[in-house]
C-alpha cells in the first residue's frame, strides 16, 4: 500500500477572477465576453491560445511528474480571464493525489449512466477544489479491436454506449468545471498514433466514428480535444473537414478545440484555419501566431472567434458551482471513497461460475465463496499484491492508497472466519501444492500499465496478443489441475482469449482496473457481499475469431463500418462472449417486453432519432440471493456504408432485482424514422432476442 499523503491543500477557486461579473442571461454572456475579447491587445490574443508555461522547462517538470498541478493556459490577469486550468482524467483527477475510480472500461460495465454522472460529480468537486476548473477526461473514442492499449480510457465498442457514458460523465463534471470530450477523431491504435493516417468513408465516419461527440457536446461539454493521428490525409488538429466543418458548421456547437499535448499541432497557420483554439500544453506551433497576424496569413477576426470560444467556456463555467463543497478533505475522502467501491463492484463482470462437487456430496457452483465450504483460501499470482490502477501515461491518477487484491481478500476472510494463504505463483510446484491444500483458490492475472495503455519509454502500447502471458496461462492450469475449485479474476482494459484455458476453471471474473478500492470490491463480490452484475462492453473473441485490421505501427489504415458485436452478425460468428453478456449468482426470469409509449421527437439528434420507445420487462427473482439484470435494447440499422441492416444498441437500463422479487424495467429505446422492430435480451446475440413489433 502506498504511504499516505496529506490531502489536497485548499486553492484559490479557478474561476475566481470571473466570480460575480458573469451575467445569468446567455445574450447578456455573449455581450460580456465580446467586451472582454474586445479589450485584449494583439498580443494578448495570441496569447490566450496556448498553455502558459515555459516550453522546454515545462516539458522537463512535466516528464518527471505529469500534471501534478493545474496546467494554465490563455490567463490574462489585466481583464480578469483566469485562463484554462487543466486537469487530465479518465480515472479520477491527475492532479493531486486524487482518488482512483475505476477505469472507463469498468464503468461502463455497470451500464449504469446514473453512477457514471455521480462519479462525474465527484470528479469536478474534486478538480475544482484543487484548482482546475476544465476536466480532459472524456473520452470517448471507439474500441475497433481489443488490442488497444488506451482501451481501459473509453467505454467500449458500442456508439450508443459511448455517447450515454461520456454524455453522463458530461453532466456530473460540468456543474463544477468545464468538461472536454476528446479525441477527436478515429483515434484507436496507439503505437503509431502520431503518423497513423486513418482513411475512413465520410458516411462511416459520421455514422459510427463521430455521433458519441456530438452527445457529449449536446450534454453540455464546452471543449473537444483533437487526436494525433490523421483522418484522410489531414492531421486531425487541422482538419477543417472535422473542426470548422462537423463540430461548427453541422453540429452548431461553440466548444472551443484544444490539441493533443506538444504534437498535436504541426503547423501554426493550418491549425488556426482548420479551427484549432488552444494549443496544449506550452506554446511552440502558436508562437509564429503575433508573425502570422502581420503578415495577415490568420486575421485578426480569426484569433478572436478562438477567443470567444475559450473566454465563454470560462464564463460559462464560472455560472455553476457549489462553493461548500469545494473542501480539502473531500479529495479522496471517505464518501468518494465509497463511490469508487460501489463503482468497482457493480462492474465486475461474471463470465463463467461452474459447480464443484463438495467433498459431502452435491454440486454447487464455486462462488460466492461459502464460508462453510471454504475455510481456507489460497490466492495466487504476483498481481495479487500489485497497486493495479492500468495506465501509467496521461490518465495515471495518484491516490492516496489503494487497496490490493490480497488485502480485499484477507479483510474479506477475517469477516467470514476464512484463512487467506498467499503465493506470487512464480514457483508452480508450490503453488500446485498450496492449492491443494486449500479448499478453494483466487488466482490474480491479466495486465498491468507495463502491457498496456499509453506507449511511454517501451511500457504500454498496444498489446501485441490477446492472450495472457505464457507463464500466467501456466500457472492458472497448474492450479487448477490440483483444485477444481479455481477462480480467475483478471484486470485488463478490454477482451483477452480465455480459451487456452477457460474449460479448466470453475469461475471467471473480469475486474477490469477497478480502483483504489478495487481490492476491496472484488472481494465483496467474491464472497456474495456484492452482486455480479456487470456486463462486457466489447466483443471477446473465440481463439478462432476474425477480428478488424489491427497494425500497432501501421501508417495507414481503413476504417470500415464493421467491427464488435456488428461484425460478429455480419460475418455470421460467434465469439466467446457476446457483448453485453455477463451472469449472476441468482436465476432472474423475464416476462414478454412490454410495449409502454411512442413519443415523436422534433430534430435531429446524434442518433438519428424519430421516436423515443419505451418498452418494459419484468424481471422476477425467485431465489434467496439478489440479483441485477441489464435490458438491452437493438433495433436493425444499415449504418456507413453497410447498407444491410444489422442489430445495434439504441437503449439499455440496468436495474437491481432482490431476492424474492419481480422489478418492472423501463427501457427508452432511440429509434430511427423506418424501423418496426425492436430486439430484446441481455446481450447483443440475437438467439436470445424478444421482438417487438411498434405500430404503423
Amino acid at each position: 500500500m502506498s504511504e499516505p499523503t496529506a490531502p489536497a491543500t485548499p486553492a484559490t477557486d479557478p474561476f475566481a477572477p470571473l466570480t460575480g461579473r458573469v451575467p445569468a442571461d446567455d445574450a447578456e454572456l455573449d455581450s460580456f465576453v465580446d467586451d472582454l475579447v474586445g479589450g485584449l491587445t494583439d498580443d494578448e490574443l495570441c496569447a490566450v491560445m496556448s498553455g502558459d508555461g515555459p516550453l522546454v522547462r515545462g516539458t522537463r517538470e512535466m516528464s518527471q511528474r505529469y500534471n501534478g498541478e493545474p496546467i494554465v493556459a490563455g490567463r490574462i490577469d489585466r481583464l480578469g480571464i483566469p485562463g484554462i486550468r487543466f486537469t487530465d482524467g479518465p480515472r479520477g483527477v491527475v492532479v493531486g493525489h486524487s482518488t482512483g475510480f475505476p477505469s472507463s472500461t469498468a464503468r461502463a460495465a455497470t451500464f449504469d449512466v446514473e453512477l457514471e454522472e455521480r462519479i462525474g460529480d465527484a470528479i469536478g468537486v474534486e478538480a475544482r477544489t484543487q484548482g482546475a476548473n476544465l476536466f480532459a477526461g472524456v473520452c470517448v473514442n471507439l474500441l475497433r479491436h481489443p488490442a488497444w492499449g488506451r482501451a481501459q480510457e473509453t467505454y467500449g465498442e458500442d456508439p450508443f454506449l459511448l455517447g450515454e457514458f461520456g454524455a453522463a460523465l458530461v453532466r456530473g463534471t460540468t456543474r463544477h468545471v468545464i468538461a472536454c470530450v476528446k479525441h477527436l477523431a478515429a483515434n484507436s491504435i496507439e503505437n503509431s498514433r502520431f503518423w497513423l493516417d486513418v482513411r475512413v468513408h465520410p458516411d462511416d465516419l459520421r455514422d459510427l466514428y463521430l455521433p458519441h461527440f456530438r452527445a457529449c457536446l449536446d450534454a453540455g461539454a464546452d471543449s473537444v480535444m483533437s487526436a494525433y493521428n490523421l483522418v484522410n490525409g489531414a492531421p486531425c488538429g487541422h482538419s477543417t473537414e472535422l473542426l470548422d466543418g462537423v463540430v461548427r458548421s453541422e453540429w452548431g456547437s461553440d466548444a472551443f478545440v484544444m490539441s493533443d499535448f506538444t504534437w498535436g499541432i504541426r503547423n501554426a497557420r493550418r491549425a488556426v484555419l482548420g479551427g484549432m483554439d488552444l494549443e496544449m500544453p506550452f506554446r511552440w506551433r502558436f508562437r509564429a501566431l503575433p508573425r502570422l497576424l502581420r503578415r495577415g496569413s490568420v486575421t485578426r477576426e480569426r484569433l478572436r472567434d478562438s477567443a470567444r470560444r475559450l473566454v465563454r467556456a470560462q464564463a460559462r463555467g464560472a455560472r455553476h458551482g457549489e462553493p461548500g463543497r469545494y473542501r480539502p478533505e473531500v479529495v479522496a475522502g471517505p464518501e468518494h471513497r465509497a463511490l469508487a467501491r460501489e463503482a468497482a463492484a457493480r462492474s465486475l463482470v461474471l463470465l463463467r461460475n461452474e459447480p464443484v462437487r463438495a467433498a459431502a456430496g452435491g454440486a454447487t457452483p464455486v462462488l460466492p465463496l461459502d464460508p462453510a465450504r471454504v475455510g481456507r483460501l489460497a490466492v495466487i499470482g504476483a498481481l495479487a499484491t500489485a497497486e493495479n490502477l492500468g495506465d501509467h501515461g496521461s490518465s495515471q491518477v495518484h491516490p492516496t492508497d489503494v487497496v490490493t487484491l490480497l488485502q480485499g481478500l484477507v479483510a474479506a476472510g477475517a469477516r467470514h472466519d476464512v484463512e487467506v494463504a498467499h503465493l506470487d505463483g512464480s514457483d508452480l510446484p508450490r503453488a500446485r501444492a498450496l492449492a491443494t491444500d486449500c479448499d478453494a483458490v483466487v488466482v490474480a492475472a491479466g495486465s498491468t500499465w507495463r502491457d498496456e495503455g499509453e506507449w511511454i519509454l517501451n511500457a504500454g502500447g498496444d498489446r501485441g496478443s490477446l492472450r495472457l502471458a505464457a507463464d500466467q496461462e501456466a500457472l492458472i492450469r497448474a492450479v487448477a489441475a490440483a483444485n477444481p475449485a479455481t477462480v480467475v479474476v483478471l484486470n485488463g482494459g478490454s477482451a483477452f482469449d480465455v480459451d487456452p484455458w477457460l474449460e479448466d476453471v470453475a469461475a471467471l471474473v473480469m475486474a477490469w482496473y477497478p480502483g483504489m478500492e478495487g481490492g476491496h470490491a472484488v472481494a465483496d463480490v467474491l464472497f456474495g457481499e456484492a452482486i455480479p452484475g456487470g456486463r462486457v462492453t466489447c466483443t471477446w473473441p473465440a481463439a478462432d475469431t476474425r477480428l478488424p485490421p489491427f497494425r500497432r505501427f501501421a501508417r495507414r489504415i481503413t476504417y470500415g463500418p464493421l467491427f464488435g458485436y456488428r461484425m460478429m452478425e455480419a460475418t455470421a460468428q460467434r465469439p466467446r462472449f457476446c457483448f453485453g453478456f455477463g451472469l449472476g449468482y441468482a436465476t432472474l426470469e423475464w416476462s414478454e417486453p412490454r410495449l409502454d409509449g411512442v413519443e415523436p421527437v422534433d430534430g435531429a439528434d446524434a442518433w438519428s432519432t424519430a421516436s423515443l420507445v419505451t418498452l418494459s420487462v419484468e424481471v422476477t427473482n425467485a431465489t434467496s440471493v439478489d440479483g441485477a439484470e441489464v435490458v438491452q435494447a437493438y433495433v436493425p440499422l444499415g449504418l456507413g456504408t453497410h447498407a444491410e441492416p444489422l442489430l445495434t444498441l439504441r437503449g439499455f437500463a440496468r436495474a437491481d432485482v432482490p431476492a424474492g422479487t419481480t422489478v418492472r424495467v423501463p427501457v427508452q429505446v432511440h429509434v430511427p424514422t423506418g424501423v418496426r422492430r425492436i430486439h430484446v435480451g441481455r446481450s447483443a446475440d440475437p438467439t436470445g432476442h424478444s421482438v417487438v413489433v411498434l405500430p404503423g
